[in-house]
């Protein structure tokens, strides 16, 4: 076909979506929907991805975590409940024997009171080193860090993060603040930058810490010298692998554990639990990719369904275009173009709909969200196959129609 008989085929197709209006918008209300399910998913399915990664890094670059197991004696789990130790001594074995870590910091908490003046709030304590700075990642938006000294001494001074700062303080300054640690009395030297929320939906912010000498000596009333857990960085991404080896050789062997018995300690690191959250992610994203591919079906049969029915009523029209000259060509070019700008339209205004929807849900969720290129030029892509798909057949019984027989019709 010559451009000029294209133009003509779009011309007529447009004139015939315009003389039923009702029912072109509701057939570009079905492929709307579809689209604009496709758009928001795949945007969700990138915001959750991109939420993920940014959840992992605040926990610590390339971090091993080590909790205590369940307790084992003499080959056997011992009794409910009861739950081994981690030491002081065994963060000293890995600082010192695990080529591949880069830093290492023990961590004992509990919850406990902060007091200043006349506010009174519960948190989180917890007693480190200064390598929990460097495994963490976790830089000091005001004041300082303790020192080398105050860690040896059991200094009572402390490090709070912005949400006890703002339950607390308010709009106090609070650097230099004294405030009683449920009754120890503490200097506050730092505020922690912000972390946010974890993948488990806890407020890293919502935390005191202070030097593990001090937590364990004044506050704490577990054993000394035992810690909750272990959290070691490795070297970089790639020697994570080795370094977490390194750790589960290193305390089989302090720990007396043989191979025939499980380990009194569980190792973990950052990138496992990613990978975790990576797989539900693609598997959510997948069920509601395919319950946005249902949508876009059933809009696809409803271009079909509308086709046919603009066939049967234009049955007389297409007899008379054949026989003053029209070819099955013209006729099968004029009824596909009128069921691509059927689904173009759909998939413009689908489109418009769920980067609308994609706005709001990163309002709602507080999550990184946006709509590729790639991602636009899929939907108006598959909006446009849906019509030449669901067209086609439309398009070839109109263009097959007999002009007699055509013309016979009322």
């Amino acid at each position: 076909m010559n451009p000029l008989a294209w133009i003509d085929a779009f011309r007529l197709a447009i004139r015939a979506i315009a003389r039923n209006k009702l029912r072109a918008t509701l057939t570009v209300l079905g492929i709307l929907i579809g689209i604009a399910a496709v758009v928001a998913m795949t945007a969700l399915g990138e915001g959750a991805k991109a939420k993920i990664s940014e959840q992992m890094r605040s926990l610590g670059a390339n971090m091993i975590i080590v909790f205590p197991g369940a307790n084992t004696s003499s080959g056997a789990k011992g009794s409910a409940g009861s739950v081994a130790s981690l030491t002081e001594d065994d963060v000293n074995a890995i600082r010192h024997e695990c080529p591949s870590v880069a830093a290492v910091a023990p961590v004992v908490g509990g919850a406990g009171q902060v007091v200043y003046e006349d506010q009174n709030y519960s948190t989180r304590f917890s007693g480190t080193t200064l390598d929990y700075f460097r495994v963490r990642d976790w830089k000091i938006e005001r004041g300082s860090v303790w020192t080398e000294t105050d860690e040896r001494a059991g200094a009572r001074v402390c490090l709070i993060g912005n949400t006890v700062r703002l339950n607390v303080f308010g709009a106090v300054d609070p650097i230099d603040k004294l405030m009683r640690l449920n009754k120890m009395p503490c200097r506050v030297i730092g505020i922690l930058a912000t972390k946010g929320q974890n993948s488990f939906g806890q407020d890293q912010d919502d935390t005191v810490l202070m030097p593990l000498a001090t937590f364990s000596g004044r506050i704490s009333n577990k054993p000394r010298h035992t810690v909750d857990t272990i959290l070691a960085s490795a070297t970089d991404e790639h020697t994570t692998g080795r370094a977490e080896a390194q750790i589960k050789a290193l305390l089989l062997q302090r720990h007396h554990i043989s191979p025939d018995r499980e380990p009194d300690f569980i190792v973990r690191n950052v990138q496992e639990v990613q990978k975790s959250f990576e797989a539900m992610r693609s598997a959510l994203a997948a069920l509601l990719l395919g319950v946005a591919a249902i949508s876009l079906l059933v809009g696809g049969i409803g271009v079909m369904n509308i086709m046919l029915v603009s066939v049967a009523e234009r049955t007389r029209e297409i007899g008379i275009r054949m026989a003053i000259g029209a070819r099955e060509a013209d006729i099968l070019t004029q009824f596909l173009i009128e069921a691509v700008v059927l689904s173009l339209l759909g998939g413009a205004v689908g489109t418009l709909a769920g980067i609308g929807a994609i706005v709001g849900l990163a309002k709602i969720l507080e999550w990184p969200m946006s709509m590729s290129p790639q991602a636009l030029g899929l939907a108006l892509g598959v909006s446009g196959t849906i019509g030449v798909v669901f067209g086609f057949f439309p398009a070839r019984r109109a263009a097959r129609l007999d002009p007699i027989e055509a013309l016979r019709r009322e």
